[in-house]
């Protein structure tokens, strides 16, 4: 079998799994993310506009100290920008369905609140499969130091999650009982 066909498959359980934690509800993920994130307090911060059945972190990017933004997908096959986001702000329809900003500053994160379909302890995740996370941690680690901290829940960990060369991983996961302690 092809990873290709692998990170389907994995992507089919974990979508199912997910679906059924997020009717359970998420406890007090959102506190235990804005806990998380108080050391990281004036960095940038990217979070993201839940979609599906994905995990909620609003209320932990509306609590942070310091600057916001939000994916904005430009193009498939490029790396996201990221626009500043605000509790109330003026939203506008983007792809697969993703609330993004009318307007507003365009900023660099050095904080990172990933989505995903599915993660291990490794640290890696499957996302959608569109590898735009992917591509952006490669450019924005290039750059400069960046934290990526997937945002799931526990029902979504997979023993292994299938990988590829353009793989990143993530520097850690937390859900809603916690941060996941990583093996590397």
């Amino acid at each position: 079998m092809t990873v290709a066909a692998l990170k389907a498959e994995a992507r089919r359980a974990a979508g199912a799994a997910r679906a059924l934690a997020h009717k359970a509800g998420q406890g007090q993920a959102a506190e235990l993310l804005a806990d998380w994130l108080v050391p990281h307090r004036g960095r940038v911060l990217s979070g993201y506009m839940p979609i599906r059945s994905e995990i909620d972190p609003l209320p932990a990017m509306a609590a942070h100290d310091g600057p916001v933004c939000v994916p904005v997908i430009v193009a498939p096959g490029e790396p996201l920008r990221f626009r500043e986001w605000s509790p109330g702000c003026a939203m506008v329809d983007g792809p697969f369905g993703a609330r993004v900003p009318e307007d507003g500053a365009w900023l660099d994160p050095e904080v990172l609140i990933v989505p995903l379909m599915a993660f291990d302890r490794r640290g890696f995740r499957l996302g959608y499969g569109g590898g735009f996370y992917d591509r952006t941690l490669e450019r924005l680690r290039a750059r400069h130091p960046v934290t990526a901290v997937g945002f799931a829940f526990t029902a979504q960990e997979l023993p292994e999650v299938p990988i590829d060369a353009t793989d990143q991983p993530l520097d850690a996961i937390l859900t809603e009982i916690g941060p996941i302690p990583l093996r590397r």
